[in-house]
């Protein structure tokens, strides 16, 4: 009787513990996620590269898919310009190293002096690396209108 109940309390006491961990992974994502909109709004090259993986795969809606160096160029150099970056929706998942972001993405754009809007659905992911949460891959997808 008493080694179940003593069971049931270690691992109650146990979940209690990884909850809150748990937060404060998805906390910790959540502002490497606005760091990076963030970043790619101002074109910040220094930004770009220090939430960036050196192994990062960046998709594109239409296909094209870059390395970290193609990716920060691309937007330092405002050949890709995000004038606004709107993220709605957005879902984290952390297990051990790895995260999980899901969002909508909203933008207006000047890509080469020509606006333009995008609305796409992002998959991220990140992998803790040295303490620090690094993007390790990306896919948009076209939104539906």
């Amino acid at each position: 009787m008493i080694k179940p109940l003593l069971t049931i309390i270690g691992f109650f006491l146990l979940s209690i513990g990884v909850v809150p961990a748990q937060e404060k992974g998805e906390k910790a994502v959540a502002a490497v996620v606005e760091k990076l909109r963030q970043a790619m709004i101002d074109g910040s090259k220094a930004e770009l590269e220090s939430i960036a993986s050196e192994k990062l795969s960046y998709g594109h809606s239409g296909g094209l898919i870059e390395n970290k160096t193609e990716f920060v160029e691309k937007i330092a150099s405002g050949r890709s310009d995000f004038v606004t970056i709107d993220i709605k929706d957005q879902t984290i998942s952390v297990s051990g190293k790895t995260a999980i972001v899901r969002h909508k993405l909203s933008a207006k754009t000047n890509d080469g002096g020509k606006p333009g809007e995008v609305n796409l659905l992002i998959l991220l992911v990140f992998q803790k690396e040295n303490k620090q949460w690094k993007l390790l891959a990306r896919q948009a997808v076209k939104l539906a209108s």
